[in-house]
C-alpha cells in the first residue's frame, strides 16, 4: 500500500460520522485559509520583502513538495487550493480587513467545530497519533472530490 493510502485511510478511521465528515468538510480547508493567513501575517525581513514574498509563499513550497511526494493529482489539488488561498487573502487585504484577525478569529472557531466533531464521532482526532496528519486532512478532503472527477489519486 502507498503511504498516501495508508495515510488517508487512517485518517477516515476517525472520520465516520456523517456530522463529523460534514463538520471537517467546511473547517478543513478553512483551517488551511487562515493557517496561511497566518503566516503571510508575520512581517518579513526587508530583504525578503523586497521580493514581494512572505512567510505563507515560503512554507508552501516544501508543504507543496510534500505533497506532490505524496501523490501528483494531491499535489496538483493542494497546489490549486494554495492559489485560491493566496487569491482569497488579497481579497481581504483589497476589501481593508486584518488578514491576521481574520483567521486568528476563524482559526479558533473552526478548530472548536473539529473537535466538537470528534466529540460527536467518539475519537481523537488523528494528529494526536502523527503530527503528519495536519497535513493529511486537505488531502482527505481533496480526495472526496478526486474521487468525484474520476481521477486516481
Amino acid at each position: 500500500m502507498r503511504d498516501i493510502e495508508r495515510l488517508i485511510n487512517t485518517y477516515g478511521e476517525s472520520h465516520q460520522n456523517k456530522t463529523n465528515i460534514l463538520i471537517h468538510a467546511v473547517a478543513v480547508p478553512s483551517i488551511f485559509f487562515v493557517t496561511v493567513g497566518l503566516l503571510w501575517s508575520i512581517p518579513v525581513p526587508d530583504f525578503i520583502a523586497q521580493f514581494n514574498i512572505n512567510f505563507a509563499h515560503i512554507a508552501a513550497i516544501p508543504t507543496l513538495y510534500y505533497y506532490f511526494k505524496l501523490s501528483g493529482p494531491i499535489g496538483a489539488a493542494m497546489t490549486l487550493l494554495t492559489l485560491l488561498t493566496f487569491g482569497g487573502i488579497n481579497l481581504l487585504v483589497v476589501a481593508g480587513i486584518s488578514v491576521w484577525q481574520f483567521s486568528a478569529v476563524l482559526f479558533v472557531v473552526m478548530w472548536i467545530l473539529q473537535f466538537v466533531g470528534h466529540k460527536i464521532e467518539g475519537k481523537q482526532p488523528s494528529f494526536f497519533q502523527d503530527l503528519r496528519y495536519l497535513l493529511v486532512g486537505p488531502a482527505w478532503w481533496w480526495v472526496h472530490w478526486l474521487k468525484r472527477l474520476n481521477i486516481n489519486y
